[in-house]
């Protein structure tokens, strides 16, 4: 078993923390998307969107996009329950871990893969685009920071998959007290790093 990832990006970087927290150690190999190798006809045979991150099981079955590799896991190694424990549980994780998909990483990525030099020649940039996703992401953390008013963490009463996804979308601007709050907490785990 291998995953393909991409190092600090954030939808790799969600499976590293979700396997960390898990304690699962598999081998990781990090693509370099700077000399294309995640378009190559090797790699595009294993993911043909040529994304990351993408896991690799022994009998050469790959699985691709972070949510779908997490939930391998975590019917393979149930504790701790990342999902959510119970029924509602696991419904409340799936509504948070998508409002922090849409509401927080889609427009993190939007302003990086719109306003960032990086971008430039490797896809089509919209600057007015990025700028639009920018404010919406302010007015989003300023909902979050709400969200957290006496709540230690995204949905239900334990760290979760939710958490996870807002914690790699997020810089924290120092004037979201909550969310100042929960990042703190969150990044101080042993597994933030991963």
């Amino acid at each position: 078993m291998k995953l393909y990832g991409l190092k600090n990006a954030p939808n790799p970087r969600r499976v590293k923390i979700f396997l960390a927290e898990k304690k699962v150690s598999i081998p990781i190999e990090e693509i370099d998307i700077e000399t294309r190798q995640h378009k190559t006809p090797e790699f595009l045979a294993k993911n043909s969107l040529g994304q990351l991150p993408v896991l690799e099981l022994d009998d050469g079955t790959t699985l691709c996009e972070s949510i779908a590799i997490c939930r391998y896991f975590e019917e393979m190694v149930p504790e701790p329950p990342l999902f959510g424990r119970s029924t509602l549980e696991r419904a409340q994780v799936e509504m948070w871990n998508r409002r922090m998909e849409l509401e927080l990483l889609l427009p993190v990525i939007d302003v990086f893969v719109h306003t960032h030099p990086f971008w430039i020649g490797k896809r089509e940039q919209m600057p007015a685009w990025g700028e639009a996703q920018r404010k919406h992401l302010v007015e989003r953390m300023r909902w979050l920071d709400g969200e957290l008013d006496g709540r230690r963490f995204i949905g239900i009463d334990r760290y979760n998959m939710a958490d996870i996804t807002a914690q790699v979308a997020l810089p924290i601007p120092d004037d979201h007290r909550n969310l100042g709050r929960w990042w703190a907490d969150v990044t101080r785990r042993p597994t933030a790093r991963a």
